[in-house]
């Protein structure tokens, strides 16, 4: 298992993320507010704006202040110090 994370301290299984996504298109805007409904939305931005939308495979949509190229580099381990 390997913990990525997403910002202030918050940690997500890696092996568990299907995508990350910008929040700007009208289809991620409907996903966020179906899941949010359903109780399976987490927001970990912290009140900061909503910039990735990291959608894992139990159904939970995260909330990230971290831009999705942000996190790719982290998944990547091309993180800068």
């Amino acid at each position: 298992m390997k913990l990525l994370g997403i910002g202030f301290g918050n940690l997500v299984n890696s092996d568990r993320i299907i995508a990350v996504v910008e929040p700007d298109s009208n289809p991620v805007k409907r996903l966020i507010s179906t899941s949010k409904e359903k109780a399976m939305l987490i927001d970990a931005t912290q009140g900061r704006k909503t910039k990735s939308v990291i959608i894992m495979d139990s159904d939970h949509i995260i909330l990230s202040y971290l831009s999705a190229k942000n996190l790719n580099e982290k998944l990547n381990g091309e993180e800068s110090v």
